[in-house]
């Protein structure tokens, strides 16, 4: 009597185990694609020679594993290919998938295909495919920086105050994208050394997104101590461009879709640390 309750408890045991991992097989759905943007203003549009914004939000109950990006041309014919494996995003439940593809001065123009494919860590796949065009633009004329309100030349900031500047980035054809840095003088940066990257400049503001990518209207700001800068993923203020006394400059650069740059004028400032 005993040896057939025992077997019984096993074998409800079984089945409730195998029931549950049916259960969460079924519950835990793939992963969601949602506000898929391609191309300066969701075009779907890129330039050769410069490059393509890709922005998704993705969300992955069963954590994302990997994302890839793959383009082709349309008719399966020769033509540009670009495919990678994005592994950093690995363990997310979600997030913010924003890159930038840059494109060949000799890629063919033409239509293209886009996949974008997100897999979770149970093999789960979402895809989703866009009509992309590759196209060549004419403009040699860069963008112009216009400042509307800026700190006075050589003012001085202490711990909690608030960095500001504020003006307008144009173009004749559409921007792509610009940046305000905070810049320490005795680093001796060029200004194409200022760029979202360089860990050195403590980042104001940093976007490729443009309600109206002719013109835009902007105010960076920045609190001086201020633990994290405004990146597109804000990073920790520390190490090579961690917070110290001394004489900075902003610079805001802008650059259009054909890789034409325009920077401003040094704004120079103190910060009494």
């Amino acid at each position: 009597m005993k040896t057939r309750i025992y077997l019984f408890v096993i074998a409800v045991t079984i089945g409730l185990f195998i029931t549950s991992c049916e259960k969460d097989e079924v519950t835990t759905p793939k992963p969601e694609i949602d506000n898929f943007e391609l191309g300066i203003g969701n075009s779907h549009i890129a330039y050769v020679g410069s490059d393509l914004h890709i922005e998704v939000e993705v969300v992955a109950e069963g954590t994302i594993s990997t994302i890839e990006v793959e383009i082709h041309k349309e008719d399966g014919s020769g033509g540009w290919e670009y495919n990678n494996v994005y592994t950093e995003f690995s363990g997310l439940l979600n997030t913010t998938f924003h890159k930038h593809v840059d494109i060949p001065a000799d890629a063919e123009t033409g239509d293209y295909h886009f996949h974008f494919i997100v897999t979770d860590m149970a093999g789960r796949q979402t895809e989703v495919e866009e009509e992309l065009e590759i196209a060549v633009l004419e403009d040699d004329e860069a963008p112009s920086i216009t400042i509307s309100t800026s700190p006075e030349d050589g003012q001085t900031f202490a711990a909690g105050e608030t960095i500001s500047i504020s003006g307008t980035v144009a173009d004749n054809v559409t921007l792509a994208g610009m940046l305000v840095a905070l810049v320490r003088d005795n680093d001796g940066l060029s200004d194409a050394e200022v760029t979202g990257s360089n860990t050195s400049v403590i980042v104001m503001l940093h976007t490729h997104d443009f309600e109206d990518p002719a013109s835009h209207t902007f105010t960076a700001s920045i609190v001086v101590g201020a633990e994290y800068d405004n990146n597109m993923t804000p990073a920790l203020i520390q190490g090579d461009n961690a917070w110290q006394a001394g004489d900075y400059y902003i610079l805001v650069k802008s650059k259009d879709a054909n890789g034409n740059g325009a920077a401003s004028p040094h704004y120079p400032i103190k910060i009494d640390y």
